[in-house]
């Protein structure tokens, strides 16, 4: 197998950017076929050389797809995932795996027993940016890490109707943090480890969404150290991330949303000097990174570099983040580890 030979199921806003990056890509991966129940979605995908289908099941059923890349709103990811993995399919599945610790635990669990790749929509992991921030971070370099402080907020969604999935309570319970702040979550687990125990805030500050458009969550780790995430709707786009470590802090600000980016700009103080130094990076097609790698795994050159085990884990933390926001409480995050 020369390339992974992929369904793109769900063809919406994201589901056309990844279709194009890897279109024009020369990569590993090749979108051969793209589903969408939607007429309107598969005559876009079709005026773009696509070929399609309306059901999963055209892609489940055809022995020239190797693997699926599910793209739906988030209560069917859970289904989707496993059908493919049943069917004998790799599965990339955007973020998040799934709304319950249970049900990604069960995903992870039937992976590993069909001994099908796992790749999920974390590309923030791969900005070249961050992957210096991690590496450092988990080296050693930056000391001690005390705390993470982050923001992903926009308002791209604040004037979409109620009723679009991206706003309803089923598919984002917790509104922007279901969508961005989750990246942000991802990346804390991979610096600090296992998340212990939550507190969140959220308030319904400048839209009508019902369950709130700004969320704030302290989250401590079983190692120790704590991060604060935000994540707003109701705001224009704003991305940073801040590590604090003993020996030096870096924070990275988003010029732009990874829709399209633009590069990064770093700010970074290390204790020998006391000085902040601010370094540009260029901009770089993180999205397309992500599914080379997953690409890479399903041909068995390397592993998927995001473990299983922090899929599950963000998403008991998410879950979590649920009941606190309800309950006014710190909760504990259940459904560690998963794999």
């Amino acid at each position: 197998m020369s390339k992974v030979r992929t369904a793109l199921v769900g063809y919406g806003w994201w589901g056309r950017k990844m279709a194009t990056l890897v279109r024009d890509g020369a990569g590993k991966i090749e979108i051969a076929l793209v589903v969408d129940p939607s007429e309107d979605s598969r005559q876009a995908a079709g005026s773009e050389g696509f070929r399609t289908a309306p059901d999963i099941d055209a892609a489940l059923s055809d022995p020239g797809i190797d693997a699926v890349i599910i793209a739906t709103p988030h209560t069917f990811h859970t289904a989707h995932v496993r059908a493919a993995v049943n069917a004998g399919k790799d599965v990339f599945c955007e973020k998040p795996l799934a709304l319950t610790a249970k049900e990604a635990e069960e995903t992870v669990r039937l992976c590993a027993e069909k001994n099908r790749v796992l790749g999920i929509g974390h590309e923030r992991r791969f900005e070249p940016a961050m992957k210096r921030l991690i590496d450092d971070a988990r080296s050693g370099a930056m000391g001690r890490i005390v705390q993470i402080e982050a923001n992903f907020s926009h308002d791209k969604f604040a004037s979409l109707p109620a009723s679009n999935w991206r706003l309803d309570p089923a598919n984002a319970p917790l509104a922007g943090m279901t969508a961005t702040g989750i990246h942000l979550t991802d990346l804390a687990i991979a610096i600090l480890g296992t998340p212990e125990g939550v507190s969140v805030y959220c308030d319904r500050l400048v839209t009508e969404i019902p369950q709130g458009d700004t969320f704030g969550a302290q989250v401590t780790f079983t190692g120790g150290g704590n991060a604060y995430i935000a994540a707003s709707l109701g705001i224009p786009f704003v991305s940073r991330f801040a590590v604090y470590g003993s020996k030096r802090w870096v924070e990275i600000r988003d010029k732009s949303h990874v829709e399209a980016p633009t590069g990064w700009i770093v700010l970074t103080c290390d204790a020998e000097t006391g000085q902040t130094v601010t370094e540009e990076i260029p901009p770089a097609e993180a999205v397309l990174s992500n599914l080379e790698a997953f690409a890479a795994a399903v041909l068995g050159e390397t592993d998927y570099p995001i473990p299983v085990g922090d899929m599950v884990e963000n998403t008991a933390l998410l879950e979590c983040m649920g009941r606190s926001a309800r309950s006014g409480r710190t909760d504990t995050v259940a459904g560690q580890g998963g794999g």
